[in-house]
């Protein structure tokens, strides 16, 4: 991997070069607040951490201080961090009956959030400032306001068609806080949020305390039992981040790792092991057949994903099984000139955030959300505190290992990646975009890997996004001949816009050099020094 290699969809000026750290997000003002920690004294970590609650602030659209978060952090060893909270105790599915399906707003879809419990978790293993200090850039931001970026202010207008029509009293908070004027903030105009701000400082002086056993976890409480959610003192108090063993396959003598079930970052895995004999550095990046490879496989991976993956303690397929080389060259023969119109199962039967942070001892690779958008359209009066709608990555299907139920963990869709060769760290990597993420990994590493790409241009290169049967998307910028080399091949082609092929960033060290790259589809910055 010559990460400083040249590719047309990227220029030299691009590529980040440092030697002390560096930092990448998806918005600028979070970047920056990584890189105060930094050159205040701080750590790798502490930059992270201070990213991810920054985040909560300058782009609410995507996640939140009630919503989730995963993280992969090399000490010297790689360790993951499941920041994942579960169902409530009132959790059944009785609850859903009436309706027959888990919606996409209100209460039925909030599951415990754990991001708060991430921070923590990570600062208390690692951190070396001050907890209350991590807060102190998104504190700031939400006091004095700031100027709502391009890609965030598009898709807060993209989020009013949603929320603006609903009546109902749960979501008046909300749309108070985030549609103060009956309308979303145009690019550039200055939001901020005093009820985030005083939230954040609860949060800081607490520890975390009081969003799960304090003030706050009341004022959650409250407004459930207000307005008909399910979450109750006993599910927050007994939230915890957990402590989980990542995830790896071998992939042309590069490790990639993920953060285990639930999460889907398992796919990525799979399909990088069945790509893996089709040798995609003999076919050109911007081929027809590089890319009809590549979809093929990441077919045959969601395959396997939504039948077998939830939460790992009511799985009854191992990881292990799942990554089995061998068990991807039988999956692989299944791959051939054509287009599979329908990929099944194998196997016998029996809007989100990534950031990236490295100094000279540590490297993370966070990511946290609200799910789908703002998440499920209920805020907490007076705090900021909007909560996720993650309940919606389970199923009803009676028997599934991700059935709904109570005290249960759904299947998560943000994944952090990571990087090692032969027993060192390469870094840190990650692609937003709920399905788009494992098809991201899959695309980056192989940009990486097979074609030698620089971070920046691993990340700028066009891409293809598989959605269901035969149904693929592609950029606007992938050549016509690769276009009409698919449609030749069978795939449904239908050509989308940028901001449905996700955000990324990368952080790689190569010789002591730190190269940072941060997503074009996003309003991102990468900064080193």
């Amino acid at each position: 991997m010559n990460h400083l290699n040249q590719y047309p969809y990227s220029s030299q000026r691009r590529i980040i070069l440092g030697k002390k750290g560096a930092v990448a997000t998806s918005q600028p003002l979070a970047t920056l607040a990584g890189m105060e920690m930094l050159w205040a004294g701080g750590n790798a970590v502490d930059a992270a951490v201070a990213m991810a609650i920054a985040l909560t602030v300058v782009e609410p659209t995507s996640n939140g201080i009630g919503g989730d978060a995963f993280a992969l952090v090399w000490d010297g060893k790689l360790h993951g961090l499941n920041g994942s909270g579960k169902s409530s105790q009132n959790c059944s599915l009785d609850c859903f009956t009436s309706i027959n399906r888990i919606p996409e707003l209100g209460w039925l879809t909030v599951t415990v959030p754990g991001a708060v419990s991430a921070w923590r978790s990570l600062w208390e293993r690692w951190g070396k400032l001050p907890f209350t200090q991590l807060f102190e850039p998104a504190i700031r931001y939400a006091t004095e306001g700031f100027p709502v970026s391009p890609v965030t202010a598009q898709a807060w207008q993209r989020a009013e068609k949603i929320f603006l029509p609903l009546t109902a009293p749960e979501y008046q908070p909300f749309k108070q806080v985030f549609f103060p004027n009956h309308r979303a903030p145009i690019t550039g105009e200055v939001w901020g949020s005093l009820a985030h701000a005083n939230t954040l400082r609860k949060i800081a002086v607490s520890g975390g305390e009081s969003f799960y056993r304090g003030k706050l976890a009341e004022a959650i409480v409250n407004f459930a039992a207000d307005t008909g959610g399910l979450l109750t003192q006993q599910d927050l108090a007994n939230h915890q981040a957990d402590w989980v063993q990542p995830i790896s396959t071998d992939y042309h003598n590069v490790q990639i790792w993920e953060i285990p079930p639930n999460t889907q970052g398992i796919a990525a895995l799979i399909a990088l092991n069945i790509v893996e004999g089709l040798n995609l550095s003999q076919y050109p990046r911007d081929s027809g057949t590089s890319f009809h490879y590549q979809i093929e496989a990441m077919k045959l991976a969601f395959a396997d994903l939504h039948q077998y993956v939830g939460d790992s303690q009511y799985m009854e397929v191992t990881t292990a099984q799942l990554l089995d080389k061998n068990y991807a060259a039988t999956r692989r023969e299944l791959i051939h000139s054509q287009a599979i119109s329908l990929a099944t199962p194998g196997l016998p039967q029996g809007g989100t955030v990534y950031l990236a942070a490295a100094d000279s001892d540590l490297m993370v690779s966070l990511i946290q959300s609200n799910y789908e958008g703002f998440g499920s359209g209920i805020l907490i009066p007076e705090t900021g505190i909007a909560l996720h709608n993650r309940g919606l990555g389970f199923t009803l299907e009676i028997g599934h290992p991700n059935q709904i139920a109570a005290n249960k963990r759904p299947f998560h869709t943000i994944i952090p990646g990571f990087l090692t060769q032969d027993g060192h760290p390469l870094g840190a990597f990650g692609v937003m975009g709920a399905p788009m993420q494992p098809q991201g990994h899959l695309q980056v590493i192989a940009n990486l890997v097979d074609y030698g790409m620089n971070p920046q241009a691993a990340l700028d290169a066009p891409r293809w996004r598989f959605i269901e049967k035969d149904v693929v998307l592609l950029e606007t910028s992938v050549a016509h001949p690769v276009v009409l080399d698919l449609i030749e091949r069978g795939h449904n082609i239908k050509i989308a816009p940028s901001r449905m092929f996700g955000k990324g960033q990368i952080i790689l060290n190569q010789n002591n050099i730190f190269v940072a790259a941060s997503e074009p589809r996003a309003d991102g910055l990468a900064l080193a020094w």
